[in-house]
């Protein structure tokens, strides 16, 4: 007979797995960090006032299992009536990556919109990149979306 410390061990590590998957069961399609899209940035600022600004919790939505912020209840209804013009590409990962295979954080303020579209970069640096040829990136990026957005690894 097994001492009664080592017993527990199984059943300890199994209901803390049944707790992980029960969390990530809930995680939204879209980058988050601390359980919010884009890190609480407003996604309908990026793309109406080509600003980064900042979303507050007293305005949210949630769009497919993500939860965004936005700075006044005028832009969260701008997005609840129409949240794929204003929802980040990519489900928020930066677009650059994206575009060369893999799935790479953001930075809020690394961001440009074309088109109308809101694309995220990881930084400025690689934004700078990014302006170089957006187009031929997008369309690098649309055809690479499909097997990128089934990855689990995120450059952060």
């Amino acid at each position: 007979m097994r001492p009664r410390s080592t017993q527990l061990l199984p059943r300890l590590s199994l209901g803390a797995l049944a707790v992980s998957a029960s969390l990530n069961a809930f995680a939204g399609e879209f980058n988050e960090r601390d359980g919010v899209a884009i890190q609480g940035f407003d996604a309908v600022a990026y793309v109406v006032d080509h600003a980064a600004t900042q979303g507050v919790a007293d305005y949210t939505s949630t769009y497919k299992g993500s939860v965004f912020r936005f700075k006044s209840a005028a832009n969260r209804d701008a997005f609840n009536a129409d949240p794929q013009k204003y929802a980040p590409q990519y489900n928020g990962y930066c677009a650059y990556g994206v575009s060369r295979g893999y799935k790479a954080g953001t930075s809020p303020n690394a961001f440009s919109v074309v088109d109308g579209k809101l694309y995220l970069n990881f930084n400025e640096e690689v934004k700078t990149m990014w302006a170089k040829d957006a187009p031929g990136y997008i369309v690098k990026a649309d055809t690479q979306w499909a097997s990128v957005e089934q990855t689990t690894k995120v450059i952060r």
